[in-house]
């Protein structure tokens, strides 16, 4: 298919939205675009000069898009446990990424999620959807891990993954952790390029749809182009040489413009196929934009882009778990609109799917998240809930300024942070200070007391308790 035609998604646009609580008699089809390190920034409909990500803007545009979203960890693995149970990680004892079993052990960690969990694919799945998961794992596999559950295990029909995960996968062997991969064995390998695995990807994911044409799916699609280092096919960057003189960032810029193309080319062909109308796509990251130390030497910057916002990758500020969200279902999510008030965060996900979906989990499962389809759907109504964060600080960011405690909690507008002793308290106003850069601890006492309190029950019961096998 030549790339021309995925802009022809641009030529007509969808009917204008009906009433917010329009009902389908077929169930929708559903698509979790999870992308890797992309930051609150990068997209140009969240404010990026450098580049127009038209395919992604188009989502936007026909959809809702949320500006206060929030990823459950600033690292990827305990980032996609959330999203997969709706669960805070430090459940099942993710604190950081999953590495080698030794550094697994350093940490406190499993090698991988264990296969019991409650997922939202097995629940679809057993009501009759095809479920597959095409794109990074990273819950387990890979390494000198060798022994993790496939995807299978956890409610996929089909998975085709990477380097961070088992079963069938795509490696580019250039790296010492593409290479262990392969050691592995245990599924298909297909080796490619880095630059062209999102789009095997996607030929995967349209292949799994045109195969199962009598369920309606529910897909994984999480591309890792755009966690660093980039690689797009050679010379792409040269084209934004006159936009960044950081060579970084312009193969950053090269490797997320096939991004985009690769999802136009996606929501096309669900077009095409006649799927797009009733099928609920949510698009959203992992975590914020990498920071690694080396960037900053002789006085360089990192690639990628947190906005305004403070701290990046494994930073509790902000910048490294605020992240992009938009939510698109014609004639049910309205269109063309920004959200900027409605706080949720990944673990809403399960909750929320299955309310759009008329699914109903086991009575015996717990989501840590809240059911926002009326949100979704278009309600004014807001309901405030607390959204909880612990990260083990495991690695730091490269930037001091970045390095946060390893507690944060935010309740309504108020964001505390703290050390899990009680130390370092900082205290912010996000709805007049979303860039943290007012710490009012010392003149908001009895709220930050509160918070405190409402933040060490729960790091006590969701993190130390768990810790210690309780």
């Amino acid at each position: 298919m030549k790339r021309s035609a995925v802009f022809l998604l641009f030529l007509s646009a969808f009917p204008a939205v009906q009433s917010p609580v329009a009902q389908t008699v077929q169930k929708p089809n559903v698509v979790i675009i999870f992308i890797d390190d992309m930051g609150y920034g990068d997209l140009s409909c969240y404010g990026n000069k450098q580049i127009k990500t038209v395919n992604i803007d188009w989502l936007a545009r026909q959809g809702t898009r949320f500006t206060q979203f929030y990823a459950s960890s600033p690292v990827c693995s305990p980032s996609r446990v959330a999203m997969l149970t709706g669960q805070y990680p430090a459940r099942y004892k993710f604190y950081t990424y999953l590495d080698s079993r030794q550094k697994n052990r350093e940490n406190d960690m499993p090698d991988y999620l264990p296969a019991s969990v409650p997922t939202l694919a097995k629940t679809l799945q057993a009501s009759g959807y095809a479920t597959a998961h095409f794109g990074k794992w990273h819950m387990g596999g890979g390494r000198d891990v060798d022994d993790a559950p496939l995807p299978a295990a956890y409610g996929f029909d089909r998975s085709f993954t990477s380097f961070e995960g088992l079963g069938d996968r795509t490696l580019h062997l250039d790296d010492a952790l593409n290479k262990a991969s392969a050691l592995l064995g245990k599924g298909k390998i297909v080796e490619a390029k880095q630059h062209q695995q999102t789009q095997l990807y996607v030929d995967s994911a349209l292949a799994f749809i045109k195969k199962n044409t009598k369920k309606p799916f529910f897909l994984h699609l999480f591309p890792n182009d755009v966690h660093d280092p980039y690689n797009p096919k050679a010379g792409a960057e040269m084209e934004f040489e006159k936009v960044s003189n950081n060579k970084h960032q312009q193969k950053f810029l090269a490797t997320l413009k096939e991004l985009d193309l690769q999802i136009g080319r996606f929501i096309n062909e669900l077009r095409r196929l006649g799927k797009l109308d009733n099928t609920l796509i949510l698009f959203t990251s992992d975590n914020g934009p990498t920071d690694w130390p080396y960037y900053y030497k002789n006085g360089g910057e990192p690639p990628c882009s947190a906005g305004d916002l403070r701290g990046r990758k494994w930073s509790l500020y902000e910048g490294g778990i605020r992240v992009p969200f938009i939510a698109f279902w014609p004639a049910h999510i309205p269109a063309n609109k920004v959200n900027n008030t409605s706080v949720m965060s990944v673990v809403d996900f399960v909750p929320t799917i299955c309310a759009l979906t008329g699914t109903k989990m086991a009575d015996s499962y717990q989501s840590d998240g809240f059911d926002r389809s009326k949100i979704l759907l278009g309600s004014t109504k807001e309901t405030t809930n607390d959204i909880y964060w612990y990260y083990s600080n495991k690695p730091l960011p490269g930037k001091m300024e970045n390095i946060s405690p390893a507690l944060a909690m935010r309740s309504g507008n108020w964001k505390l942070l703290m050390e899990p002793d009680g130390s370092n308290q900082q205290l912010y106003n996000l709805e007049k200070d979303q860039q943290e850069k007012d710490d009012v601890f010392n003149r908001e006492k009895e709220k930050a007391e509160r918070l405190s309190a409402k933040l060490s029950e729960w790091y006590q019961q969701t993190v130390k308790g768990y810790k210690s096998g309780n």
